[in-house]
């Protein structure tokens, strides 16, 4: 701590002190408020407009100015619905209690009992009658409390960032408006909502590095859950038609603006439906949870515009590649890996030795098409070598019935005719095993024998969903990084 930090710290523990000293609890276990900050704002104007009596409010909030003017001074008081302005009169509140307000500092929450007024230069004010400290703040604020630009200190004490940063409150009450608005969503169309395990002896489900842990009394190895696909599937072949989770999801991969280790994700699953009918749920979800959560079909994408009113576009992943880098992966001459590989050195593109021949594909998708998908857009079809949990296209084995959305050049859904063929279901996991043999692939599908056996008892027809949470709120709140929509995204310990 710097000295002046500690100056500061010890002259607030000095004010703590003397309000002690008056047998006044700094900290009270309540605090009986009227109104927010706006709603008492709203208050005067309708009531003053319309000449009636304006009623004594009591107002709380975190003090973020002060400014001391002899005989008066003003505060502005902030709670999460905005700011108020208080002015406070010592002919009014008595030498002895204006002299109180001393032990007040930027930061302290404060309780203001008053009548609501307007000042000369139109600003509505609570003119205190009384007050009373709520929490005395022991730590200064940053400098400029209305700008915390220290990145790292951003993410490591989010609460400073929310305290100092209004963009920050307004990406996390979007988030959780987002949330509410897909529940309601999707609860209306019968969906139930349900829990499925963190736990697993098997990390299945997707295509990535699990997380290890070891269970004591088990005397076992478990997984934290890469998805939640085969447990709620259990449940379609359980009878419960239409099941949707929103939860965790944790995987050992790299960090990027992209990607955190544990995100959050929505999965559902509806019995007799396929990827058609997951399409148009999709576009009606995000445009609806678009209009709850902002008030408009239109939201920003870095300098463009993006409109999320349906239908979306639909394009087809083979003739997007074939268009962009003049690629056919479904060209008998580059079925396998390795002249595929020659194929995509040819584009300039660098990949690395022990690479199998879907996560080529993947590569070219990703480099190419991927960061131009702005507009929403439905991109489909996918080898069936990188989609082992999806449905085969009738009249074309080599592609499956799946399809991923694209906006402001990230992936935020993906979604498949699911595979209800256990036998067929058991060959591909068997193959993604044997590519985790040959290559050391640790991010390659694994076989679970006991959803196997869950699939053998019959599953219906199913259309299958997963959608990115917190790729979403990027896209709806205009970020580039997945740490400004995740109240405590990862990062290295300090020593690091």
């Amino acid at each position: 701590m710097s000295d002046r930090k500690e100056s500061i710290t010890e002259q607030r523990l000095a004010k703590l002190n003397r309000i002690r000293s008056r047998t006044v609890d700094p900290y009270p276990h309540r605090y009986h408020r009227t109104h927010t900050a706006s709603e008492a704002v709203s208050l005067f104007e309708e009531l003053d407009r319309n000449g009636r009596e304006i009623p004594e409010v009591r107002i709380a909030g975190r003090i973020t100015a002060q400014r001391s003017m002899g005989k008066a001074t003003f505060m502005d008081v902030r709670d999460l619905s905005g700011k108020i302005q208080v002015y406070f009169r010592r002919d009014r509140l008595g030498e002895e209690s204006y002299q109180h307000l001393d032990d007040f500092d930027i930061g302290d929450f404060i309780g203001v009992t008053g009548t609501l007024f307007r000042t000369r230069t139109g600003e509505i004010t609570v003119e205190a009658a009384g007050f009373t400290m709520l929490a005395k703040s022991l730590q200064p604020l940053p400098e400029k409390w209305h700008g915390l630009t220290d990145v790292e200190k951003r993410y490591r004490q989010r609460y400073l960032d929310l305290i100092s940063n209004e963009e920050a409150r307004r990406i996390f009450t979007t988030r959780s408006r987002v949330l509410c608005a897909m529940r309601s969503f999707l609860d209306s169309r019968g969906f139930l909502e349900v829990e499925t395990p963190v736990l697993l002896p098997v990390a299945a489900g997707a295509m990535a590095r699990p997380f290890l842990t070891f269970h004591q009394a088990l005397e076992q190895k478990l997984y934290l859950r890469i998805a939640t696909e085969l447990y709620l599937k259990r449940l379609i072949i359980g009878g419960l038609e239409k099941v949707y989770e929103i939860g965790r999801i944790f995987r050992n991969e790299g960090i990027s603006i992209k990607h955190n280790p544990e995100f959050t994700m929505l999965e559902c699953y509806a019995a007799y439906q396929d990827y058609n009918d997951v399409m148009q749920m999709v576009e009606q979800m995000i445009y609806h949870i678009t209009i709850q959560a902002t008030g408009s079909p239109q939201v920003a994408s870095g300098t463009d515009v993006v409109d999320l009113t349906p239908p979306w576009r639909r394009l087809y992943l083979r003739d997007l590649l074939r268009e962009k880098c003049g690629i056919d992966f479904l060209d008998d001459d580059l079925r396998n890996v390795e002249s595929l590989k020659q194929a995509v050195r040819g584009t300039g593109v660098e990949i690395e030795p022990n690479i199998s021949w879907g996560r080529l594909v993947d590569k070219l998708f990703s480099t190419f098409v991927e960061p131009a998908l702005v507009q929403p857009t439905f991109v489909l079809d996918y080898p069936v070598e990188i989609s082992p949990l999806a449905k085969a296209k009738p009249g074309e084995p080599r592609l499956v019935e799946r399809f991923e959305c694209f906006i402001g050049g990230l992936e935020i859904a993906n979604a498949f005719t699911e595979l209800n063929d256990p036998l067929e279901q058991r060959r591909r996991f068997e193959e993604q095993e044997e590519l985790r043999r040959l290559l050391g692939d640790e991010e390659v599908e694994r076989l679970d024998e006991d959803f196997l056996v869950a699939l053998e008892h019959g599953m219906p027809p199913t259309g299958g969903l997963g959608v990115g949470i917190d790729r979403l709120v990027m896209v709806l709140t205009n970020q580039s990084s997945i740490r400004e929509v995740i109240l405590f995204p990862q990062l290295r310990t300090r020593e690091k």
